[in-house]
Parts: structure tokens; C-alpha cells; sequence
């Protein structure tokens, strides 16, 4: 399995597409400004409702979104897409669940119907293709992108978004609707929580203002909660008097372990609330751990993968190993082509790229519970900072809920992982350009 590969295999590239495609040419030559940063303030705006002026007028704001498009070839994005099927088809498999279950906490033991809300796919795009780099289950950011999808003008590549942002709020509201059934068997929550821990302290809360705004449009009244504010008794889950149907999950506590998500973990175990994601969905698909099986299709075969799902999985998912005391001389030995991140870890905390560790660090990665993944590096996307051309890289984010595509988008940034410090970086929208343009 992928996480026994022979000791010192050295990862060799295998690249089949030496010319640059109309995309590529594109994200490294236009530099056109197609953000209407006006637009995008007023849409805001009217979204947030009270209050705006005060989150609008803050610095995050000004990082949060890059002023450029970046350019994806079309057979890239069904590439992607097809990717994530493939993904899903694999983590059905009832082999594969068995493994992956029997490292997983309590709580992901219990399968009430939900699948995950807002499932995010990760890649890079390099002469390889697309490249998976991490599953998230609760993966941020689709609501600004929606938004910012709408807020866009015509630049010289002259191409469409590849996922319309005109009909989001209804692709949402049926997303949420769809998890209720699966628990519930038929009709609509009533009221749902948005819940994060200090969810008026957190980086993205005035996305969180937009799901709230998203779902009331929709008919479904909504909340935003710490865990604090609920209480679980009598069978159901509750804010003061109001009971909560549905809770959209953005927790980091994935496995709803913390004492003070005390509430929730018993409304999810007795069934008492539909939560999502929750820690099912984690367990089977973003436990970085995971990624050892996934990049491995013989044993995925082995337990009925098909060959065509395998097959895309070899291509689009990077090789990945458990780091262990028995490889740890190899990968130290081929570091330049790994990349490390902690098991337990969200985000950029703690990861680390294999050309920069010291021999301090790795010591630690090894005594610590860590994965290994071969490097992909990312594609660069021109951008004009302070009158200068800088290239940035690009991180592109599938959202997709059962498999299918809610909205794609990409992230700029300089450094070992994405961030919103870089300027001329945060998120950007795709625009597909195909290879013959």
C-alpha cells in the first residue's frame, strides 16, 4: 500500500506536455486589472447589511482578493473534476472505509446519511496535469469567491468563469437540503447554525455573514453560534428557546472531541441534529493520512476501484507516505522532493517543504505524526505590484458537494503555502481558456 513504498525510490518526472498551453501564456503575460473592486464593495455591501462599512474598511479586505484573473485550460478543469469522482468513488469502497475507520476516532463511527457540505479539492497545475494536494471538509472561501465571480470585467483573454455564480444561492440551499434528507428522509431544515468557535474573532467571518444572508434568501433561517450558545437536551439541540435542525460545521475540532463541543458531539452521536460536515466525512476523506491509500490504485483496485477511477488517481494524486522511524533516513536522503504535513494539522501550520528543513526540524516531523507527499510544484500567475510584474503562485480549489462542481477559484500567494499576506495575492477567479486559442 502507499504507505509501505520501497525505501529510497527516487520520484522521477514524467512530464508529457512540453508546450505551453494558451493559459499558461496568459497567466504569465496579461496583467489585466479585471476586479471591479467598486462592484464587488457595493455587492458586499448589500449582502453584509449592518455593519458593512466597518468589515469593508478593515486591511483584510484588501488582501483577501487578487486584482487578476487566473487562466485554466478547460480539459484541466474536467481533469479536476474528474479527479474528485474518482476520489469519492474510492472512499465508498467498503475496503476502504474499514481502513481508514479503524484509525478514526469514536464519533466517526456513527453514518447517519450526511455526506459533507462544501467539500474542497486542493491542486496544483503543472506539465503533469492537475495534482491533488489536500481534501478539506470544511473548506472556507466559496461564498467571497461567488461574489467575487460576479464582480469581474473583460480582459484580452476574453474568457468565461467555468462555474456561474448566478445561481449560487440556490446550489447552496439545495446542497444544505439534500444533507437534511439524507438524515431526515424528506423536507427542509427550518433553522440552521453556522457554527465556529469565536465565530466574530475568525479571519473569515464576514463570510460567514454572507452563508447567513445566502440561506435567509433561500427561506431557511440561519444563526451564527459558538458552540458555547448551544445546549443539547431533550433529544434536540438548541440556542435559547430556538431549536437548531442543521448545523453547517466549521469547526477545527473535526472529530467534535474538545470538552466544549460537548453539545454538538452529543447531538451528532444520538442523531438529535443533522451536522455537516461532521466527523464521518473528515475521517474518510480529509485525514491527511488518507492520501497514502488514495495515491496507491492497486490496492484501491484490489478492493473494486475500477480501472478507469484508478487510473486517475495515479495520475492526480501525488505519491504519499506515513512518516516513520523505519523511512525516515530515505525521505531525509530525497527531501528536496517531498513536502511534510502534520497528520493533525489545518491549514499552513506546521508543513514544511523538504528543501528548506533542517536536520532539527526533520527530527522532530519523525518524532512527530506526519505525512509525506511527493512535491508538486505549483503554476505561477503574473500580477502588477507597485508597478512591478511579480509572479505569484496558484493554488486552484474545486468546491463541490456529492461529486459535482459548486464553484471553482484560486488562491495567489508567495511563500510555502497559501495566505492572504502577499500583495497582489488572495483569491482569484478562474477563467477557462482552451489550448488552441
Amino acid at each position: 500500500m502507499g504507505a509501505n513504498r520501497t525505501r529510497g525510490q527516487i520520484l522521477q518526472p514524467t512530464s508529457d506536455f512540453p508546450k505551453k498551453t494558451a493559459a499558461e501564456r496568459l497567466n504569465e503575460q496579461c496583467t489585466c486589472i479585471t476586479l471591479d473592486r467598486q462592484s464587488v464593495s457595493r455587492a458586499l455591501a448589500r449582502r453584509l447589511g449592518d455593519n458593512a462599512d466597518e468589515i469593508l474598511s478593515s486591511a483584510v479586505w484588501h488582501q483577501l482578493f487578487s486584482n487578476v484573473a487566473v487562466f485554466v485550460p478547460p480539459e484541466d478543469l474536467e481533469r479536476m473534476k474528474a479527479t474528485v469522482r474518482a476520489l469519492e468513488a474510492a472512499a465508498s469502497l467498503p475496503g476502504y472505509q474499514s481502513q481508514v475507520l479503524s484509525r478514526a476516532p469514536h464519533s466517526a463511527q456513527f453514518n447517519p446519511g450526511p455526506v459533507g457540505a462544501f467539500m474542497g479539492y486542493d491542486f496544483h497545475l503543472g506539465e503533469d496535469g492537475p495534482r491533488l494536494i489536500e481534501i478539506n471538509t470544511n473548506a472556507g472561501g466559496a461564498f467571497l469567491n461567488a461574489t467575487l465571480a460576479r464582480a469581474q470585467v473583460q480582459c484580452c483573454g476574453g474568457a468565461p468563469h467555468p462555474a456561474s455564480a448566478e445561481n449560487f444561492d440556490e446550489a447552496v440551499a439545495a446542497q444544505f437540503e439534500s444533507e437534511w434528507r439524507a438524515q431526515r428522509g424528506s423536507g427542509r431544515p427550518k433553522t440552521i447554525a453556522i457554527v465556529d468557535d469565536r465565530p466574530t474573532e475568525q479571519y473569515l467571518y464576514a463570510e460567514f455573514r454572507l452563508a447567513r444572508q445566502s440561506l435567509q434568501s433561500q427561506g431557511i433561517e440561519t444563526l451564527i453560534l459558538s458552540p458555547s450558545d448551544l445546549r443539547y437536551e431533550s433529544g434536540g439541540l438548541y440556542a435559547g428557546d430556538r431549536q437548531i435542525d442543521l448545523v453547517y460545521n466549521r469547526l477545527v475540532d473535526f472529530g467534535l472531541e474538545e470538552p466544549g463541543h460537548a453539545a454538538l458531539r452529543s447531538a451528532w452521536l444520538d442523531g438529535g441534529a443533522v451536522i455537516t460536515p461532521n466527523p464521518r466525512n473528515h475521517a474518510l476523506l480529509a485525514d491527511k493520512r488518507n492520501l497514502a491509500l488514495l495515491s496507491d490504485p492497486q490496492t484501491l483496485m484490489s478492493w473494486g476501484l475500477s480501472s478507469e477511477n484508478a487510473e486517475l488517481l495515479r495520475s492526480g494524486v501525488p505519491a504519499t507516505v506515513q512518516v516513520s522511524a523505519e523511512n525516515a533516513d530515505a525521505l531525509w536522503q530525497e527531501r528536496r522532493q517531498w513536502f511534510f504535513k502534520p497528520v493533525a494539522g489545518h491549514g499552513s501550520k506546521g508543513v514544511y517543504r523538504g528543501s528548506k528543513l533542517t536536520k532539527k526540524t526533520f527530527t522532530e516531523i519523525v518524532a512527530g505524526d506526519y505525512i509525506a507527499q511527493a512535491l508538486v510544484p505549483p503554476s505561477e500567475r503574473t500580477v502588477m505590484v507597485d508597478g512591478q510584474r511579480e509572479m505569484l503562485k496558484v493554488d486552484v480549489r474545486l468546491y463541490t458537494y456529492r461529486g459535482a462542481l459548486l464553484l471553482a477559484a484560486a488562491r495567489l500567494y508567495r511563500g510555502q503555502t497559501t495566505n492572504f499576506r502577499t500583495p497582489g495575492g488572495g483569491f482569484a477567479p478562474i477563467l477557462l481558456k482552451p489550448s488552441r486559442s
